[in-house]
């Protein structure tokens, strides 16, 4: 088969969502219809020792959260599916931010009950700075929840996309009764047993246990209302990032579920055009190109192995086929290559665009590198870097460790499991993260991973901003403004609090200060 051929049948995706809105829930029954795995265990079923296929670090499976993006490979029905399964808790933001310039469109999981929740709308700015077609899955209608028509509104009002409902519900919690599949013209029946029952519109009359129903008949009547109202699902506007498809249903019972996803695969675009160095590379270019949007050290511990992601964005890969790292300019033969089932690992022979490899990384890569074949090299868009919000020292408990210490850190941050700075006075280490649950993920690897107990002292949250060397002066900087050096020795300083950047930029007018986050808006 030729690439552009193969790309069509590619589909890679994320799922966003706030925690607990059933992400891994609804992932597992995807890899279910995949042929994957025989049963889905649940991650609250703790006892039973089941856990989500999709966790494979030892701390997601005690604490029962996704705290790193996993990926998973598998067919379904002549499309090959490419997921990837983002950390839900917030204080990993910066890491599914990452993954999300891998993909080519998102499944966002609202919970019925809740709505619109914080993290949901942080991830959904994201996707749409950078114009990812979003499809929505509203969970959890076997429970009480908000009306349907509410959620439509707080979708349209909060996250400022269009909707279009493709299936409406029936009742909610102990009233829900099903969904009325509008692309099918079908009603498809709860049974309470896993079973979907599909029922012709048509055919509706044979079932006078639901028409003479009060609860379906509201619900029939709001679906005629949206009948009526005459709009059409469109498809551009769907592919621009305007407009998200909303499916109603239940990954737990589940119900909705398979239709959905059918329904999401058919609709979702093929792997397109990227930036790089000013121009778009198609995919269906003749030569490999490909970029790193993660690193993973670790993954099996037995062997200390450090995987590269790499998302193929053009061409064919081999394994064994020679690179261009973009960044050095030297060629490299890449012969260890893998397919990933969240902790399952498979040789990758060849890979296409659209495709998620994991290649050996002798420590050379980083995140953001460009691979391509030939030397004709160029570089895709570089990642957004975000600003940490909190700020600890670290050092090793046992100063005989500092090898293991040193290595650990290095190793943690070249994944970007955290941001390291270095102090300009005393070179001693601080290191930045969004949320506190990093630090915790950051001490647990460190001790289970290079066997060092560390020392976290907090600095508190700081607001941090680049310096242009030039305008560095070290006589400026005190402990309320902590003048640092990020690992591409860039110049910062960590300010304490609002005051102490209002003080500081009236005393010295003439410095740039720089906000990263601005930048990153910015240049979306």
């Amino acid at each position: 088969m030729s690439v552009k051929e193969e790309m069509q049948k590619r589909r890679t995706f994320a799922i966003i969502s706030h925690p607990d809105a059933g992400k891994t829930t609804l992932t597992e029954k995807f890899l279910l219809y995949g042929n994957l795995i025989r049963n889905a265990g649940t991650v609250k079923a703790k006892k039973s020792g089941k856990f989500a296929t999709s966790d494979w670090m030892e701390i997601e499976k005690k604490r029962g959260i996704s705290v790193t993006s996993s990926v998973m490979n598998f067919e379904y029905e002549g499309y090959q599916v490419n997921i990837l399964d983002t950390p839900g808790h917030e204080d990993f933001s910066e890491d599914t931010y990452r993954t999300l310039t891998a993909v080519d469109s998102v499944i966002m999981i609202i919970d019925g009950t809740k709505g619109i929740e914080a993290q949901t709308l942080k991830l959904f700015k994201v996707c749409k700075m950078r114009g990812i077609p979003i499809f929505t899955f509203i969970n959890k209608l076997d429970r009480e929840g908000k009306d349907p028509f509410d959620l439509l509104k707080e979708i349209e009002d909060e996250l400022g996309i269009q909707t279009y409902p493709m299936n409406w519900p029936v009742g909610m919690g102990k009233r829900f009764q099903g969904i009325f599949d509008r692309q099918r013209d079908q009603f498809i029946r709860f049974s309470g047993n896993e079973q979907e029952i599909p029922i012709p519109k048509e055919e509706l009359d044979n079932y006078p246990e639901l028409v003479e129903n009060e609860t379906f008949q509201a619900a029939y009547e709001e679906m005629e209302l949206l009948e009526e109202a005459g709009e059409q699902l469109d498809m551009e506007a769907v592919q621009q990032g305007e407009l998200t498809p909303v499916f109603f249903g239940s990954a737990l019972a589940p119900f909705g579920v398979e239709t959905f996803f059918e329904s999401f695969i058919s609709m979702a675009p093929q792997p397109f055009p990227r930036k790089a160095s000013g121009e778009l590379i198609p995919p269906d270019k003749e030569e490999f190109s490909g970029f790193i949007f993660k690193i993973q050290a670790n993954m099996n511990k037995a062997h200390r192995d450090r995987v590269a992601f790499v998302r193929v964005c053009s061409g064919k890969f081999e394994r064994g086929m020679n690179v261009t790292l973009d960044r050095t300019g030297k060629t490299i033969k890449i012969a260890q290559t893998q397919q990933f089932v969240a902790s399952s690992r498979e040789t990758a022979e060849i890979a296409y665009p659209g495709d998620i490899i994991g290649i050996y990384d002798p420590n050379v890569y980083r995140i953001g590198d460009t691979l391509v074949e030939g030397k004709n090299t160029f570089h895709y868009e570089e990642l957004p870097q975000f600003p940490p919000e909190l700020f600890k020292k670290v050092t090793a408990k046992n100063v005989m460790k500092a090898k293991q210490f040193k290595k650990g850190i290095e190793q943690l941050v070249q994944e970007g499991a955290i941001q390291l700075f270095r102090g300009v006075r005393n070179e001693e280490y601080v290191i930045g993260a969004v949320g506190q649950l990093q630090y915790d993920v950051f001490e647990y690897r460190m001790k289970n991973e290079y066997n060092v107990d560390i020392v976290l002292e907090s600095i508190g949250e700081r607001m941090p901003r680049w310096l242009k060397e030039e305008q560095v002066d070290q006589k400026l900087f005190d402990e309320r403004s902590m003048l640092v050096k990020d690992r591409e020795d860039n110049y910062l300083a960590l300010f304490k609090n609002e005051f102490s950047l209002r003080w500081f930029k009236d005393k010295n007018p003439d410095i740039e200060l720089i906000d990263l986050f601005e930048v990153n808006q910015y240049s979306q």
